[in-house]
């Protein structure tokens, strides 16, 4: 996917999100004419509440091309947003084209993997807190290491690298 089609999908998503917004966070139900239904809107960008926010299930993650650190490649590491557990280096980041941040590594025993049910996904979480991630791929041959953490930007925080200290600095 091109970076114009890029924009044409965050641009479409950002519209869909903005109606549901509008909307109360409630939807239209084609099936029930004038009539909203009690669940959020699906395709609206969940609450932010205090900053650690930390969603569980699959259905509340963002919207492709969305998320803070979708095209965010600064050196550093990346945390969970929850219980702030380093979990990937931002060496190991990739862009996939799929809309969210990626990379092809954990840091080691930071992540842990869980089948999600039907055996098409699976569940990715933070191994200290249990918080949500996002999902794992293998096999797709984006890398070498041929593996792929497809994760939410809402779930992670990020902490820069310390800059090196130049060597005519004052000490």
């Amino acid at each position: 996917m091109n970076q114009e089609e890029r924009r044409h999908w965050a641009s479409w998503i950002g519209m869909i999100a903005e109606r549901c917004w509008s909307h109360g966070r409630e939807f239209r139900d084609s099936r029930l004419p004038g009539r909203t239904r009690s669940r959020p809107c699906p395709h609206a960008p969940p609450p932010h509440g205090n900053g650690k926010t930390h969603y569980r299930t699959p259905g509340n993650a963002e919207p492709p091309f969305s998320g803070e650190f979708v095209s965010f490649f600064e050196p550093g590491i990346y945390s969970c947003r929850k219980c702030g557990a380093p979990l990937f280096r931002s060496e190991d980041k990739f862009d996939a084209g799929c809309g969210w941040p990626c990379f092809d590594d954990s840091l080691p025993d930071a992540v842990t993997s869980v089948h999600a049910g039907g055996g098409r996904r699976t569940e990715i979480t933070c191994a200290r807190c249990g918080g949500h991630l996002g999902h794992i791929f293998n096999g797709e041959r984006l890398t070498p290491k041929n593996l792929r953490y497809c994760v939410n930007s809402l779930s992670l925080e990020f902490r820069a690298a310390p800059l090196p200290m130049a060597a005519d600095a004052p000490r």
